[in-house]
């Protein structure tokens, strides 16, 4: 999903099995590695060490990708003699997914709804206001 773009629904009443399963939670270098992908896009591996604030070894960061496929993350492409890793899910669905175990495992999901929208600013206030007026008058 690109920014701007409604929102999908990764699970809801219509779609229980999505609330059944855990969370995507990613260690401090599965993160900086996704950060670097949904910024800069497809990276081999060694560009994502030459990106890197920090020097990890080679075999870290491969271990690091190979474990991001296996939480369906990332993906590779092979391009001539280079592999290239592709995220499968922007940051904006990802952070979408969190927020949507979290009221999951909240306990009171209206609750935790109003007590998160109490704690956001008016900018993104108005922008919830926006975006559910929209989905209002189509239907």
């Amino acid at each position: 999903m690109t920014s701007g773009s409604a929102p999908t629904e990764k699970s809801s009443p219509e779609n229980p099995s999505a609330e059944n399963s855990s969370p995507i939670r990613l260690g401090a270098l599965e993160q900086q590695v996704m950060d670097l992908l949904w910024d800069d896009g497809p990276l081999t591996v060694r560009q994502i060490i030459e990106a890197s604030e920090a020097d990890p070894a080679y075999t870290t960061i491969a271990t690091v990708l190979t474990n991001l496929e296996r939480k369906h993350l990332v993906q590779r492409e092979r391009r001539g003699r280079s592999v290239f890793h592709t995220p499968i899910i922007s940051r904006e669905e990802h952070a979408a997914t969190l927020m949507q175990k979290a009221l999951v495992n909240g306990g009171d999901r209206a609750a935790s709804i109003l007590h998160f929208v109490e704690g956001i600013g008016a900018e993104d206030v108005e922008l919830l206001r926006n975006y559910l007026d929209s989905k209002g008058e189509r239907g």
